[in-house]
């Protein structure tokens, strides 16, 4: 079952490559390929057996993908802290505007609920 799942992801990978390299060269084809992925599972309704496995397998080593932008940002402190208020900036106004639009999208879905369940 775990061959199963990582042979859909595998393959929803190489199929966003493949189009990023022949149609769409401005966004990378891991991203191409997740989202044709959940486009599949939600035309399916379903995430079945062998992909929640090996998701569940995948996420295990999710926290060695944080190692290496850790090690950057411990080699690279002195330009870093050349550029602290640009970057505090930068992360500050996304900040805001992520939780702005968190909340407007959480109040839209709250009315929209509110109103399946009304009619």
């Amino acid at each position: 079952m775990l061959l199963r799942g990582l042979t859909w992801l595998v393959l929803f990978q190489l199929i966003g490559t493949a189009l990023n390299v022949l149609i769409l060269p401005m966004l990378p084809g891991p991203i191409i390929g997740m989202l044709l992925m959940f486009a599949f599972l939600r035309i399916r309704g379903e995430v079945g057996q062998p992909i929640s496995e090996a998701a569940t397998a995948l996420l295990r080593y999710l926290p060695l993908l944080l190692v290496p932008p850790a090690v950057g940002v411990m080699v690279y402190t002195r330009q870093i802290a050349a550029d602290f208020w640009a970057l505090a900036g930068a992360l500050g106004l996304s900040l805001l505007i992520s939780l702005v639009f968190a909340g407007w999208l959480m109040q839209r879905l709250i009315e929209r609920q509110s109103q399946r369940s009304e009619s």
